[in-house]
């Protein structure tokens, strides 16, 4: 072994790299890895189909469909969705000499059970939709026609996590697809790990483990070099290794740099990024080259004074983001997660905690190059309101014992995947294990801290530089608590005012905030929420930060009342609360409201006009907004219809997309968004049209090899709200472990008692409190059916219970006077509907709630 680690000047770089240049030309370099991009041109069929991975299969028929896709485009935010089968197929060639090759087929996510079939041969099946996976097709391809076929299921799965969100699970090849072709002796998939042992301004060590595998069918003696570049190319750092590999083996590598002085460490103030570039020489060969980006940082959480990064203290401002985008679901393009990232960051937020499942790598690319620190979850999810099982509103950990262990090895690949995936960007300062996973039956609630022990001691395995978080982690009050079983807690909702979690003994963050309900262009307002209760103007040493209930709209099976709490719509353009954190995070002036006025004209533009990559990873954010005379953005809300007068592309409903009030596709505020996509090159001419408004027009251009021709045919994608009648009649139950709030409470007798399945805990208001209430949050307009009331001694009562969509404006459900019931229990017809439930007492001294449970349906 040799390396070498130096302070580089002008002389000795331009000497390193002239014998870099010599170390690398006097070997042969034909045996290099290609990545190629398998995104475009593939059929695709809802439903299943008998013997569609037959080469011979005539899928004539098929709609031609481009990556990322999902089964349901074009969708905007419906609660349901198809579930079922949904077969893709792609012809491709391959001339090259393949005997002398590996090839695979990497899949950056497939939701949610994929088997993939290579000329009707199956060479692989993964299951599990948001991690990625690589699949070796070395034995199935041959040179010339390759036919690929990929048969894909979102059907629920008791088995396979999650058993449970709030989100929505639409099927579909939903992230990009990439042909790999190396040599057989190369660098694993994701098989290197950079890790900055120390980090601060004035020097820093940098460990490089790196698995090599040699699928060749002798063994090798090889030579690993890697060098450390900067962010401009420089020469840093560098070492060489030489390693005996046996046939059909891997091995790992570990590479331990000297010090080198003066490192620019990554902060969300400057994201700087280094390059680890590897040569792999087999004898005189060169066998393969290697790229990974990472960042030189150190992190540290701490239990009573935050979290800091490079040892500046920081406290976290986030937002937590779902990954769904207007019209085309979840089937996004990489610089649409970059223009997430990057509204959040111009917000002023530090923070996006990834709600609640492993993301595109592309967007732990984005916060990694805009500097934007990261919370990275499992898909380990529980909801609000759960069943026992069919659907992703049943227990998060199963109620079957056959279910168990298949369950928790999904639980556990998909966080190994997750980790060996991500493990090298800068912005992820924690792996995150869980979201709410409490939503569990009582009978499996051990189990479900179980698996979470296991996920905690894996992670540790796996990356040992990063805390472990249990994220959504405010309940169980009792002795089954799961906030301290990792590193750190996550508090969602009332978690950040229970008394038992202040000061918790483990670096905490409250992980969601606010959960504000509202249509653009909403209030302008921080939509503190609970959070507030517990600031009184002070940020607690302690807590190290918090993160806003959400950043964007998104679909959601629990329905629109949940699904519309970001502070961006689900089309990208921001709400009133957006504004409000960009002025007091960011310091920039909010634009104020739109102008009450006739409209006049068109306007429409796009973040940019110029697109490079046509492969599916960018695309073209338009937005239309009708003005008045005087160039002022309305407030009324006209019908608009963009549509594709000439050149490539298409919007998720096919040339045109037509914005309504009302509508699922809608214009609100005198504004309108949508994202466009081509993957054809050529220059494209859009209009905006509106009856008795003057029409506006915008060119783009789309480059790339691969030209359109005008003669090609776009197929229109008619909009229809996805429904069934499963869904919408099934009566829920609230109240256990849901949030809770109250007007006051005493000590060791906060809300959380009144909602946590336990009849020997309660909440009591405070004696001197004038109006105590007590406060259910379902977190959904649900259609009461009825309550169920548990006092915790009998007392005669005078009180009131009420109903809201707001807590603003209350309808009363039932007064009762002179009770000296210990359980009430009423039935309603469902003609009242909201969110939030209200126990009000006529005196503080006889307020007191062992136990409150709401059932109803679940409205739109």
């Amino acid at each position: 072994m040799f390396f070498h680690c130096i302070k580089i000047t002008s002389a000795t770089f331009k000497m390193l790299a002239l014998s870099l240049f010599f170390f690398l030309n006097i070997y042969d370099a034909s045996a290099q890895r290609s990545k190629i991009n398998f995104n475009r041109d593939w059929k695709f069929i809802i439903g299943d189909h008998n013997g569609a991975e037959a080469v011979t299969y005539k899928d004539e028929s098929w709609s031609n469909v481009a990556l990322p896709h999902s089964f349901s485009m074009p969708y905007f935010m419906s609660t349901e969705f198809y579930t079922g089968y949904g077969w893709y197929r792609k012809t491709f060639d391959i001339h090259d000499d393949i005997k002398s090759k590996r090839f695979y087929l990497e899949f950056e996510a497939a939701f949610q059970d994929a088997e993939i079939f290579l000329n009707g041969k199956k060479v692989g099946r993964h299951k599990g939709g948001y991690t990625g996976f690589l699949i070796d097709i070395t034995e199935a391809v041959k040179n010339d026609n390759n036919v690929l076929a990929v048969r894909l299921n979102n059907l629920w799965n008791p088995r396979l996590a999650p058993r449970a969100g709030e989100h929505v699970f639409s099927g579909g090849i939903y992230r990009d697809v990439y042909l790999h072709v190396t040599s057989p002796v190369h660098v694993a998939w994701h098989g290197t790990f950079v890790t900055t042992p120390t980090a601060n301004h004035a020097s820093a060590n940098i460990k490089v483990q790196t698995e090599v595998k040699n699928d060749d069918d002798e063994s090798k003696s090889i030579v690993l070099r890697t060098d450390i570049l900067d962010a401009k190319g420089h020469l840093v750092c560098s070492e060489t290794v030489k390693e005996q590999i046996d046939k059909g083996q891997m091995k790992t590598i570990v590479q331990n740099m000297n010090a080198f002085n003066n490192p620019q460490l990554w902060s969300p103030e400057k994201p700087v990024l280094y390059k680890a570039v590897q040569t792999l020489m087999d004898g005189k060969t060169k066998a393969d080259e290697y790229e990974t980006k990472f960042g030189i940082r150190s992190l540290k959480w701490t239990a009573d004074s935050g979290f800091f990064l490079n040892n500046k203290h920081y406290y976290l401002k986030g937002a937590n983001v779902h990954q769904d985008h207007a019209g085309w679901g979840d089937a996004v393009t990489n610089s649409g997660f970059y223009r997430d990232v990057k509204m959040m960051k111009e917000a002023g937020f530090n923070l996006i905690r990834g709600s609640h499942y492993p993301h595109d790598p592309s967007f732990a690319e984005a916060c990694d190059e805009l500097g934007m620190l990261f919370w990275s979850e499992n898909a380990f999810w529980g909801i609000g309101g759960f069943k026992a099982e069919g659907y992703w509103n049943s227990s998060a950990y199963p109620t079957k014992i056959e279910d168990e262990e298949e369950f928790e090895q999904s639980v556990l690949q998909q966080l190994g995947e997750m980790i060996r995936i991500s493990r090298n960007h800068p912005s992820i300062i924690t792996w995150s294990m869980s979201n709410e996973p409490f939503f569990s039956t009582g009978a499996v609630i051990s189990k479900m801290r179980g698996l979470l022990k296991k996920q905690v001691a894996l992670s540790k395995k796996l990356d040992a530089t990063r805390a472990v978080a249990i994220g959504g982690a405010q309940r169980p009050l009792d002795s089954n608590r799961i906030d301290r079983l990792g590193d750190i807690a996550g508090y969602n909702g009332d978690g950040a005012s229970i008394s038992v979690f202040q000061s918790p003994g483990v670096a905490s963050v409250v992980s969601e905030y606010g959960s504000v309900t509202a249509d653009r262009p909403g209030v302008y307002s921080p939509q503190w929420g609970d959070l507030s209760k517990g600031k009184n103007g002070q940020t607690p040493a302690w807590r190290s930060g918090e993160a806003i209930w959400c950043g964007f709209d998104h679909g959601s099976i629990a329905g629109q009342t949940l699904g519309k709490m970001g502070i961006v719509d689900y089309f990208r353009i921001p709400k009133q609360a957006y504004y409000w954190y960009r002025q007091a995070y960011a310091g920039v002036p909010a634009p104020g409201e739109h102008t009450e006025a006739a409209a006049d004209y068109l306007k429409l533009g796009a973040d940019r006009v110029l697109v490079k990559d046509i492969n599916g990873g960018e695309d073209v954010q338009l937005v239309v907004s009708a003005l008045s005379k005087w160039g002022k953005v309305v407030k009324s809300a006209p019908r608009v219809t963009l549509t594709v007068i000439a050149g490539p592309g298409e919007f998720p409903t096919g040339r045109s997309i037509r914005f309504e009030q009302g509508s699922d596709i809608r214009i609100l505020d005198g504004q309108a968004a949508i994202e466009f996509r081509s993957y054809y090159a050529g220059k494209t001419t859009i209009v905006a049209t509106s009856p008795g408004l003057k029409p506006d027009t915008i060119k783009l251009e789309f480059e790339g090899a691969v030209r359109y021709n005008p003669a090609q045919k776009y197929t229109e994608k008619k909009y229809i709200r996805f429904e069934t009648s499963g869904q919408k009649s099934e009566i829920s139950t609230f109240g256990p472990n849901n949030p809770a709030f109250s007007s006051s409470s005493q000590r060791n007798s906060t809300a959380g008692f009144g909602v946590d399945a336990n009849l020997l805990t309660f909440w009591k208001a405070a004696d001197n409190d004038p109006t105590p209430s007590f406060t259910l949050d379902t977190e959904k307009r649900i259609a009461v059916k009825g309550i169920n009331l548990t006092f915790p001694n009998v007392k005669q009562r005078n009180y009131s219970i009420e109903i809201s969509n707001d807590k603003i404006n209350w309808q009363i459900l039932s007064k009762q006077e002179n009770s000296t019931d210990k359980q009430l229990n009423i039935s309603f017809d469902g003609k009242k509907t909201g969110r939030f439930i209200k126990v009000t007492f006529e005196k503080a001294t006889l307020s007191a709630i062992a136990e409150l449970e709401v059932s109803g349906v679940v409205l739109e």
